[in-house]
């Protein structure tokens, strides 16, 4: 199963290559895996576009019935597919159970949300002519996930992907792969055709290239950094190729003074360091009413230094390492970039010593002026910073080319729908930090992406709308 998946079969890449994987809490290598380039990427599309007219003129009874039996599988096989994520990733082994949990749901759902893809029937002004509209798969979809939730990403899109009628080539990061392995090797045990779902571990240029120059590929599922995102976007103009991107973000959350400021900062802390700060739509950036911004600090410095850092595996364990020693490096110059513009770490941000990828978490006071605060960090740094109205809490919020996921914490119904209509983003979590759902849609506003996955949004995201006009009737 550790190989690529391409037409039904589990092969070794066509070069011979290989790459180690290590384990970011320990930085042993777990295994050396096939490593894919453009051949591999080749075969698998070919595979896909052949597999493509059979699979989209199935039902989708028939379609749902493999999805829902690869849920059923991911939920038997959830303590040994945790294990390895955890090896991989680093998370503490509930949020991997977690993780793993939702992405079963993912499959479900959209098994059950391809039977209610309805068209419509339009009215029309001539009595002699009979309209509808209809939706049908898009084709062949290349899916290029990110490391930071290794079974969630995928399942995401892989199951709106085959849900819609469509063939998958799916590339997963280079370091999580095994996850993506594990799910794959699901929907091969629950039925899924040959070359209908392929997988390769690959070079991630090489993917992004024939996925943009091929012009069988119909989109390019992408989550990422905004960076790659924007290449992607100039390349889709080759072959007018679609694009579902997930990128970048740098989340404000707006704590009002009406809240209970212990409360807020204990509910902040535990939303901040989730996967150690590494999620797209974490809570970054913290403004807070300066009337109860002491007290926010004091009860967020007792929950932080209170983090259990270290190895996932441990049940104790709270907070992982980094993914790897590079984005740590990243993090930590973060840190002093913003210590140099003036910033006062409160406590933690420093580089723990031994085996791994660890660092503590770290809690950081800026100003409104600190021009560091519109770069996101994507790792344990929780920002806070006062603010006197709410019209200059929201012009803080809103300054940042991002609008993924925005937070406000309040007891006043008026600034609840304040705020949560004025923030600039595509998903706003009011006293709560985990605003998605499976049946919800999730995308971001400004660079933080463009469409939706999730919900039946994210069914739609590949299927074509076609109209069927009927006249001299």
């Amino acid at each position: 199963m550790r190989k690529n998946y391409i037409n039904g079969l589990w092969i070794d890449a066509v070069s011979g290559n290989t790459r180690p994987l290590f384990n970011p809490a320990t930085g042993d290598k777990i295994v050396d895996l096939p490593f894919g380039d453009v051949v591999d990427y080749q075969l698998a599309i070919d595979s896909a576009i052949n597999a493509w007219d059979n699979w989209q003129s199935k039902s989708p009874y028939y379609r749902a019935e493999i999805l829902k039996n690869t849920a059923r599988i991911i939920r038997e096989k959830i303590e040994i597919i945790a294990k390895e994520m955890v090896m991989e990733s680093g998370k503490p082994l509930v949020e991997a159970k977690a993780e793993i949990g939702v992405a079963a749901n993912l499959f479900e759902w959209f098994a059950e949300e391809g039977k209610r893809c309805y068209g419509r029937t339009i009215p029309s002004f001539r009595t002699n002519k009979r309209m509808s509209v209809i939706y049908q798969p898009l084709g062949v979809v290349g899916a290029i996930t990110a490391w930071n939730f290794p079974a969630y990403n995928p399942a995401r899109c892989w199951a709106a992907i085959l849900a819609s009628g469509c063939t998958l080539v799916a590339r997963s990061s280079e370091h999580t792969p095994l996850t993506a392995m594990h799910i794959m090797s699901a929907l091969q045990e629950a039925g899924i055709p040959e070359g209908v779902a392929n997988f390769v571990h690959g070079d991630a240029p090489s993917a992004g290239n024939i996925f943009l120059e091929h012009p069988k590929v119909r989109k390019i599922s992408f989550t990422g950094s905004t960076e790659v995102g924007k290449i992607l976007m100039n390349g889709a103009s080759l072959n007018n190729t679609r694009l579902a991107l997930e990128m970048g973000g740098n989340a404000p959350a707006i704590i009002c003074k009406d809240m209970d400021p212990v409360y807020a900062a204990k509910e902040s802390v535990k939303g901040k360091f989730r996967n150690a700060g590494q999620v797209c739509i974490a809570p970054q950036r913290f403004f807070i009413h300066q009337s109860v911004f002491q007290y926010f600090i004091d009860a967020a410095i007792i929950e932080i230094r209170n983090i259990k850092v270290g190895n996932g595996l441990d049940e104790a364990t709270q907070m992982g390492p980094l993914i790897h020693e590079r984005h740590r490096e990243s993090v930590l110059q973060f840190i002093e970039k913003a210590k140099s513009e003036g910033a006062k770490i409160h406590c933690g941000g420093e580089k723990l010593e031994g085996k791994g990828f660890f660092m503590s978490p770290c809690l950081m006071e800026a100003n409104k002026n600190h021009h560091f605060q519109k770069s996101e960090v994507f790792g344990p740094v929780m920002i806070v910073t006062p603010y006197e109205t709410d019209e200059e809490a929201m012009a803080m919020a809103n300054d940042v080319p991002f609008g993924l996921a925005a937070y406000v914490m309040t007891e006043n119904l008026n600034k609840a729908i304040y705020f949560s209509e004025k923030l600039e983003a595509g998903i706003i979590g009011v006293n709560e930090w985990l605003p998605q759902a499976t049946e919800a849609p999730f995308g971001g506003w400004k660079e933080s992406g463009i469409g939706f996955e999730s919900g039946s949004e994210g069914l739609l995201e590949y299927m074509d709308k076609k109209l069927i006009s009927i006249g001299n009737l």
